[in-house]
C-alpha cells in the first residue's frame, strides 16, 4: 500500500507544478515554505536525537515547554507562521518537505513526535524503517474528522501500525483512535493547557475598559462588529490571526471607525515606541507575537475563530493564565477539552446580543488545574 501512495503522490505532484511554481512567487505567505516544501530549496533536514512535527504557530507554540526538556532536538513545520515561531525557540527548524522526498530528505533520529492531526504517512513510514519511535501527541478526533477517517479506515489501519504509542486529549478521543487501529493509547489531556505564556512587554494599564477581539478571521469581524460599538469608556483592540489580512482588516476598521466617528489607530504605526496611552477607540493590533501582552491589560477578551463555521476555535489557555474575562463564539469544535478544563469561560451563542453579552459577563476564566507534562517527557526520554 505505502509504495502505490507513493505513485499516486508522484503523479499529483507532476500535475500541481505549475500552480505551486506561481504560488510560490505570487504569494508572501507561501514564497518561502513553498519552494521549501516543494522544491527542498535551502531545506536541509539536520540529524538529531527527537524530532518535533508541527503544523503551524499554535502547535510550534504548544510543544516550546516540551522540546525545552531536550537538548539534542529538531522541529518540522507546515506553515511560514509555524517555522518562524519554532525558530524562536529552536535553531534546527525545517519545512516538512513533500511526501515524495521524504525517503531521500530525512535524516535519521531516535524518536519521532508528531503533533495532532499530522498524519503524514511517509513521515511515520520512513521515520520507522529507520529505526526511531514515533509517538502521537495530542491527538484528538471531531466528529467531522471521525466519520471522514472512516470512509478511509483501511489506509488508517496501516498508518497506524507504525506509530508507537499516542497521548489522546480524552476518553472519547482514545475510543475513537482505537477504532481507527491505533494502539498504546494513553488518555491523556490537552497538551496546550500547559502553555505558559510570559509578558514580553508590560504596557500600562488605561482607566478605559479594553475589549480584545482575539485572532479574528475572514468576515469575523463585519459579523462581530455588526452588533457592537465601544463606547465613550471603551476601547476595541482587533487582533487578526492571520498577518496577511492585515491590510484588508484596517480597511475595514477605518470605515467602521468614520461610519461611528470613532477614532482609529494601529501598532505598526509606533512599533517599539508603542504606550497604551496612544490606543486610540477602535486600535488595529497588525503585528505577531504581541497578543500576549495586550491580554495582560485587556479586561475582556472575545476569543474569535469562534463565530464562523469551520474554523473550530482557538487556545483558551492564555487568556485564563491572565484570568480575564473570557466571551467566546458556539463553534469551538476544535477546542471542546481545553474550553472542558475551565471554569466561568462564556459562550456567546446569539451574535446579535453580543453587546448585551458583553455587558453581563463579570467573572474571570480560570484553570480547573494546571497540567504538566512529566509524563510525557519521561516516555521519550526512555525511547531516548
Amino acid at each position: 500500500m505505502v509504495f502505490l501512495y507513493y505513485i499516486l503522490l508522484s503523479i499529483l505532484y507532476i500535475l500541481s507544478l505549475p500552480f505551486l511554481l506561481i504560488l510560490s512567487f505570487t504569494k508572501d505567505k507561501y514564497r518561502q515554505s513553498i519552494k521549501a516544501r516543494f522544491f527542498l530549496y535551502k531545506n536541509k533536514l539536520k540529524k538529531s536525537d527527537i524530532h518535533f512535527h508541527v503544523c503551524s504557530f499554535g502547535e510550534a507554540r504548544s510543544i516550546k515547554k516540551l522540546s525545552s526538556n531536550f537538548e539534542d532536538k529538531r522541529i518540522t513545520c507546515i506553515t511560514q507562521t509555524g517555522f518562524l515561531e519554532a525558530k524562536t525557540f529552536c535553531k534546527n527548524v525545517s519545512f516538512l518537505a513533500f511526501e515524495i522526498f521524504i525517503p531521500f530528505w530525512f535524516s535519521p533520529c531516535k524518536v519521532l513526535v508528531i503533533f495532532e492531526a499530522e498524519l503524514w504517512l511517509m513521515l511515520i513510514f520512513v521515520a520507522k524503517l529507520r529505526g526511531a519511535k514515533v509517538i502521537l501527541l495530542n491527538a484528538r478526533l471531531s466528529d467531522k474528522s471521525f466519520h471522514r477517517y472512516k470512509r478511509f479506515s483501511f489506509f488508517y489501519k496501516t498508518l497506524f501500525s507504525y506509530i508507537d504509542e499516542v497521548f489522546a486529549q480524552s476518553a472519547l478521543d482514545k475510543q475513537r483512535l482505537e477504532e481507527l487501529g491505533a494502539k498504546n493509547v494513553i488518555e491523556y489531556f490537552n497538551i496546550k493547557a500547559a502553555l505558559s505564556s510570559t509578558v514580553q512587554k508590560i504596557y500600562k494599564k488605561v482607566d478605559k475598559k479594553i475589549i480584545l477581539f482575539a485572532s479574528t478571521h475572514d468576515k469575523e469581524e463585519e459579523l462581530l462588529l455588526n452588533f457592537f460599538k465601544p463606547r465613550k469608556d471603551e476601547i476595541l483592540i482587533i487582533a487578526p490571526r492571520h498577518p496577511e489580512r492585515f491590510e484588508k482588516v484596517e480597511e475595514f476598521c477605518k470605515d467602521y471607525s468614520k461610519k461611528y466617528a470613532l477614532s482609529f489607530d494601529k501598532f505598526s504605526n509606533y512599533g517599539e515606541n508603542f504606550n497604551s496611552d496612544k490606543l486610540s477607540s477602535v486600535f488595529l493590533l497588525d503585528t505577531l507575537n504581541e497578543l500576549v501582552n495586550f491580554y495582560s491589560i485587556a479586561d475582556i477578551v472575545v476569543l474569535c475563530g469562534s463565530f464562523i463555521k469551520g474554523v473550530g476555535g482557538h487556545n483558551p489557555i492564555e487568556v485564563a493564565q491572565f484570568n480575564k474575562i473570557l466571551i467566546s463564539g458556539p463553534y469551538i469544535h476544535n477546542q471542546v477539552s481545553l474550553f472542558s478544563m475551565l471554569d466561568n469561560a462564556y459562550i456567546c451563542y446569539d451574535i446579535p446580543k453580543l453587546r448585551e453579552f458583553i455587558d453581563t459577563c463579570n467573572k474571570a476564566v480560570s484553570l480547573k488545574f494546571k497540567p504538566n507534562l512529566n509524563l510525557i517527557t519521561d516516555h521519550i526520554k526512555a525511547l531516548l
